[in-house]
């Protein structure tokens, strides 16, 4: 089964170990990131989304005009526009893109960065309003003809889009979040379902909870999975051993100063979302899991987003990844602290391992098992 990486498309230059260089939006700054990436044997990247960030869909159109084959995952949050107005931007999006679009919903998890712009209803209440707003978007981008909605969360009538995706039926919607209520969404309509990294343990039963929420949505397919990681890679173990160390105290450092190094709760409080909880929690409860997986670097930021890290060398990162690819995770989303140069870095000496290994099993499988391999490749 074809494996796919996922970076970021970041508009500046900052991380959580240093503070960005200029503005906000450093328009050079996006697409040498970008070219890097497609340079570099990713498949797509991130445009992220923040309250007070620049606006991801301008910023995603921005790069797909200039790169031909770099995909485009594009965050998106049903409380800043209505269904009606965003179908219309994806699927615009789509056709500059050529069809390498895909949109990733967001529900959101924390109370106080929703209301920043203006966003009041409690997390169930988010979790069905972006149910709703899915099945909408899903219905414009494939009906030709004028029609009504009566929901819960959004009304209106006698509406049809004049603009359609290349992409058929429509583009891949993807989705995140660990806890029950984030399954049952995800499950019933994502075609891709976003983890953050545990271990190995943790991951495979978040799989199988993913699947059952699927089932039980009445479906007979089931998302593909994706799974997030801060890669820490030097040419020796001992050497990426003190990279990471240098990196938590990087971190650390900027939050003794009272810098902001998240745009989630900044550290400074228990985090609402059930997946950061279990970053925290795991954290809590070890430092190093499995072959490579090291926790730290999700203390130090309070469990805010992907931040587990995979620590060691490119061929034992490589080999961490490929045990979660053996578990059913065939999207494998990385990002470092230096973020250019780490998608390079990345690009150049992890990518092509992980890409011959799975090209061996899958001939492996086709010379031995060939049920089994379609099996795979249809999961």
């Amino acid at each position: 089964m074809p494996v796919e990486f996922l970076g970021i498309a970041a508009t500046h230059d900052g991380s959580e170990t240093t503070p960005r260089s200029g503005a906000a939006f450093d328009k050079d700054y996006t697409l040498r990131l970008a070219r890097a990436h497609e340079e570099h044997g990713w498949d797509r990247v991130l445009f992220a989304y923040g309250s007070g960030s620049p606006d991801p869909a301008p910023a995603a159109s921005y790069i797909a005009s200039r790169l031909d084959r770099l995909q485009i995952l594009l965050a998106h949050r049903p409380n800043v526009s209505y269904p009606t107005f965003a179908a219309k931007t994806f699927a615009t999006l789509d056709q500059i893109s050529e069809g390498r679009l895909t949109v990733h919903f967001i529900t959101g998890g924390n109370d106080r960065e929703q209301g920043r712009e203006g966003d009041t209803l409690t997390k169930d209440e988010r979790y069905a309003r972006t149910r709703e707003y899915i099945r909408i978007v899903k219905k414009i981008w494939t009906t030709h003809d004028p029609f009504d909605h009566e929901g819960e969360h959004y009304r209106f009538h006698d509406f049809v889009s004049d603009v359609f995706p290349v992409q058929q039926p429509h583009p891949n919607v993807s989705f995140g979040g660990s806890s029950p209520a984030a399954y049952a969404a995800g499950g019933a309509e994502a075609d891709i379902y976003c983890l953050w990294g545990e271990p190995l343990e943790r991951t495979a039963e978040q799989i199988e909870n993913v699947k059952a929420a699927a089932k039980a949505a009445g479906r007979t397919d089931v998302p593909r999975i994706q799974v997030a990681f801060r890669p820490i890679i030097a040419p020796t173990e001992e050497l990426a051993w003190e990279k990471a160390h240098r990196t938590v105290g990087a971190i650390k450092a900027r939050r003794e100063r009272g810098e902001a190094v998240t745009k989630r709760h900044n550290g400074t409080a228990q985090p609402q979302n059930t997946g950061s909880q279990r970053l925290i929690a795991i954290a809590e409860a070890g430092e190093r899991y499995d072959r490579a997986l090291w926790t730290p670097t999700a203390a130090a930021t309070g469990g805010a987003g992907n931040s587990n890290a995979l620590v060691g060398t490119p061929e034992t990162v490589a080999q961490a990844l490929l045990d979660y690819y053996d578990l059913g995770v065939d999207i494998l989303s990385a990002r470092g602290y230096d973020l250019l140069g780490d998608a390079i870095d990345f690009g150049r000496h992890v990518i092509p391992i992980v890409r011959e290994e799975v090209a061996k099993r899958d001939a492996e499988l086709a010379a031995h098992d060939p049920q089994r391999l379609a099996a795979v490749n249809g999961r």
